[in-house]
């Protein structure tokens, strides 16, 4: 079941935020993460966040900024089984078009959305980590 993210699960999506955030960017030190829970653990709530719920438990979330998406999050255990893809059909339904950027090394991520119609549109380099990134788009 996906639903509107609540202030009560902050504890439970930023658990998964970074979790996964580490797991999946394995070439990008676990500090850099660390180092910034705090700050998107302040902010996140300013996004527009849906959290997927199964057996009343919070399994993954994703979070947009307008037509922008933050990202996707799935706990590790729950991977595989269509709760990304549901996210992102929920984020497809309410918007014309959607943006994100995703780093080149995560390759899971890159063919997820490249599945889900997405297109490279622009190559960058992401200042903070010196890590090459591609900026994606989907639209109707």
């Amino acid at each position: 079941m996906i639903r509107e993210f609540k202030q009560t699960d902050i504890d439970n999506v930023m658990e998964i935020w970074i979790t996964e955030n580490i797991r999946a960017h394995d070439f990008i030190p676990k500090e850099y993460w660390e180092k910034n829970f705090e700050y998107v653990k302040k902010i996140l709530p300013n996004a527009e966040i849906y959290v997927y719920v199964e057996n009343e438990k919070i399994v993954g979330f994703i979070g947009l900024n307008d037509n922008y998406i933050e990202g996707i999050f799935i706990d590790s255990k729950y991977q595989y089984k269509g709760i990304g893809t549901a996210l992102l059909n929920k984020a497809k339904k309410m918007k014309d078009e959607l943006t994100l950027s995703a780093y080149k090394k995560n390759t899971k991520a890159i063919q997820f959305y490249l599945k889900n119609e997405f297109k490279i549109v622009e190559k960058n380099i992401d200042k903070e980590n010196d890590e090459v990134e591609y900026i994606m788009l989907w639209k109707k």
